[in-house]
């Protein structure tokens, strides 16, 4: 099929790394599970041959129709046609019957989708994902190195985050031009319990990551004083890639409180 370029598709084609994703996955029936951007279905038909039923979201018609075809005679695909950025995942999963979700994620929305499936960790169990291996190395990145970001700081509040193997280019059809990363992604209630206010973490951290080679104390003016900086134990000479999470998420807490 013609894929669309606008899209960031790349489909998985390697039956060997197909194989080591389901494993690392371990699907099992009745689990609740949702994948993102399934396209032709690599990973979902040995998926579904394991649950028996399983969402997906898919923004492409033309994917979706083919897809759905494949599926008829392997299990129960509950399709959801649309823009994941923009999908309620309560639709498909509560506390009672949370959601473990996976994907092979476009290049071109992966940042933007995992702030987005943060306001639904509460229903979330696990996630596996295909990611560009530079988006990875900065999920997992630890402070005072280049790859340390907002999205480090806000994944590492709610997740604990694993890099389990890379998927060379070659294995995808087309092949990008980069190469990626399976990770496994587990939420942390504990790291998140301690926010008191996520969306005052949540800007704060995109305040100070804004202007990342400005001191702590010029990034967050608007915010904070030096006094309550220091109140945390934050150097105000320090810059926003020298801070740990849990001193970002202490000051968001004095805010708050």
């Amino acid at each position: 099929m013609k894929l669309n370029k606008r899209l960031g598709q790349h489909l998985l084609a390697d039956k060997a790394t197909i194989s080591l994703i389901t494993q690392a996955i371990a699907p099992a029936p009745k689990q609740n599970i949702c994948e993102i951007g399934p396209g032709l279905g690599a990973i979902t038909l040995p998926v579904l041959e394991k649950v028996g039923t399983m969402h997906a979201i898919e923004i492409d018609q033309a994917l979706s129709t083919e897809l759905t075809k494949q599926c008829r005679e392997v299990g129960a695909l509950i399709l959801h046609q649309g823009d994941v950025l923009k999908f309620d995942f309560n639709r498909v999963g509560n506390s009672d019957q949370p959601i473990r979700v996976i994907g092979n994620l476009p290049y071109n929305i992966s940042t933007p989708l995992l702030f987005h499936l943060l306001q639904f960790s509460e229903i979330i169990s696990d996630m596996h994902f295909m990611l560009q291996k530079e988006v990875a190395e900065r999920i997992t990145a630890r402070p005072n190195t280049p790859e340390y970001s907002r999205l480090s700081v806000v994944m590492k509040s709610a997740y604990k985050s694993e890099n389990l193997f890379e998927i060379p280019p070659h294995m995808f059809s087309p092949p990008p031009k980069v190469t990626s990363c399976f990770m496994r992604i587990l939420p942390d209630p504990v790291t998140l319990r301690k926010i008191r206010d996520q969306i005052l973490f949540s800007e704060l951290v995109k305040s100070a990551f804004q202007q990342r080679r400005k001191t702590i104390k010029n990034c967050l003016a608007k915010y904070v004083s030096v006094t309550q900086l220091k109140q945390v134990d934050i150097d105000p000479r320090n810059r926003p890639q020298e801070i740990p999470v849990q001193q970002y998420i202490n000051l968001a807490n004095l805010l708050s409180g």
